[in-house]
């Protein structure tokens, strides 16, 4: 599951033995990544979804631009309520998105080591643009590595129709400030490439 027609390019090409692999190209945000991913699982039968794209990298998660991650986690991070100026997630409220899940996914393979920086994905509405934005999601989510904008809604999806999920993201920018100019797109998508084949191989040795 790819946003973008950018993003879905250079994936077209992706073959790795072993793997049946079908690109769809859902649009931006978590809601049409959900009914893209929904409407994809109820055509056909499927070992895995991955969200996959380019991201932004957390500063202090260690990931360079150019590099990629893989989720461990998704989380729904901006879903909740704001109380004056503190946020209250869906966990504080009492709520959940489904039965006995509040917005965190939990992402195959989390326990396999693929060589690959592995660590919490937020999802988010609004791509972020500021250093204090940056650091509530950090607080929000500790740890967290990379901001996208599909991840949940395709974990959600997955989550309803009993399909393991996957998020891996190239890293094309760091989450801050939003510098257009310093974005390192091709870098991100070359990155994106190689942790797609890395997951793709491991799920045919499964």
């Amino acid at each position: 599951m790819v946003a973008t027609a950018g993003e879905a390019e250079r994936l077209y090409t992706l073959n790795v033995s072993g793997v049946e692999i079908q690109i769809v190209m859902s649009g931006v945000g978590a809601v049409a990544a959900a009914l893209a991913t929904q409407a994809a699982l109820s055509a056909s039968s499927y070992d895995l979804a991955i969200s996959a794209g380019i991201g932004g990298a957390f500063e202090g998660s260690g990931l360079a631009v150019g590099s990629v991650a893989l989720a461990s986690e998704i989380v729904q991070a901006d879903l909740g309520a704001w109380d004056g100026d503190a946020f209250l997630p869906l966990a504080e409220l009492g709520l959940e998105v489904t039965a006995g899940n509040t917005g965190r996914f939990a992402c195959w393979p989390a326990s396999l080591s693929l060589g690959l920086p592995c660590g919490p994905f937020v999802t988010v509405n609004s791509v972020t643009g500021s250093v204090a934005g940056a650091a509530e999601l950090l607080r929000r989510v500790p740890g967290a590595l990379v901001e996208g904008m599909e991840g949940a809604g395709v974990a959600h999806a997955a989550l309803l129709a009993g399909v393991p999920v996957a998020e891996v993201r190239g890293i094309s920018n760091f989450v801050g400030p939003r510098d257009r100019a310093a974005w390192r797109i091709g870098e991100a998508l070359t990155g994106l490439d190689t942790g797609l084949r890395r997951v793709l191989e491991r799920l045919a040795e499964s």
